[in-house]
């Protein structure tokens, strides 16, 4: 499907889910600044995702999924410029899974079985570039009610793929037999977001950044399982020394 129509339906689902969610059970409305900014962090979250979708599907997602999730080191400049100061356990942690992510991208480099097109990889690195965006963003409003920052976030995003919808009719097409699978998407989107928002009131976020930089592990492992995508030997590594990190970070 284009990944107009993917992202038009998904992310609208997502925003009505997570706007009942806040109603339901969040707290005071952040100051609108701090919105604002939750928002603009949606907008660079929906240029991500839009590139990740499109990446993976010109491209092996075991390649595509640890190059994007590079995007963590954005907010981990942006953590240490603000002061945060970890734990030597944490910093050990956060390197050892940044190495992780970096073996796994060197497996652009050697034959997969599979063609790797560049434009995939460029693709999956302004995905990265994006999705450090949304981390950052959401952050802002996320200290004040993670709830109201993950729809503040959803609704910024929604709204530009509304005005992309009218600007570009030609890509939207959604069937109905679709439709399952598109909410689904829209769930697990939407409660990640959730889930990150709500990790960023309760640890630093250069390092929540990077332990939800740690999502390849679990798209390598269903490329294999159900694309029948093969892990190389450096890029087993990679995933055995990112969850290694995530453990030392937890520790820490």
């Amino acid at each position: 499907m284009p990944v107009l129509s993917v992202m038009l339906v998904s992310q609208p689902l997502g925003f009505l889910l997570v706007l009942v969610l806040a109603l339901a059970v969040g707290g005071a409305v952040p100051p609108g600044p701090d919105m604002a900014a939750a928002a603009a962090g949606g907008v660079s979250g929906v240029f991500a995702l839009s590139c990740f979708f499109r990446a993976m599907a010109i491209g092996p997602m075991s390649i595509v999924a640890p190059i994007s999730s590079l995007g963590a080191v954005v907010p981990i400049v942006v953590g240490l410029a603000r002061g945060e100061q970890p734990g030597g356990l944490q910093v050990a942690g956060l390197v050892i899974a940044m190495a992780g992510i970096a073996l796994a991208v060197r497996e652009a480099e050697h034959p997969h079985g599979v063609a790797v097109p560049k434009l995939s990889v460029a693709l999956a690195a302004l995905a990265g570039l994006g999705f450090g965006g949304f981390f950052v963003g959401i952050d802002a409003a996320a200290s004040g009610d993670a709830f109201w920052a993950a729809t503040a976030a959803r609704g910024g995003g929604s709204a530009v793929l509304v005005v992309a919808a009218l600007a570009l009719p030609r890509m939207v097409a959604v069937g109905r037999a679709a439709l399952p699978a598109l909410l689904l998407i829209a769930v697990l989107d939407t409660l990640a977001n959730l889930l990150f928002a709500l990790a960023t009131r309760e640890g630093l976020l250069s390092l929540v950044a990077v332990a939800g930089s740690l999502y390849p592990v679990a798209t390598i492992l269903l490329a294999r399982l159900v694309l029948g995508e093969r892990l190389a030997a450096v890029q087993r590594a990679g995933v055995g020394l990112s969850l290694a990190g995530v453990v030392l970070i937890a520790a820490g």
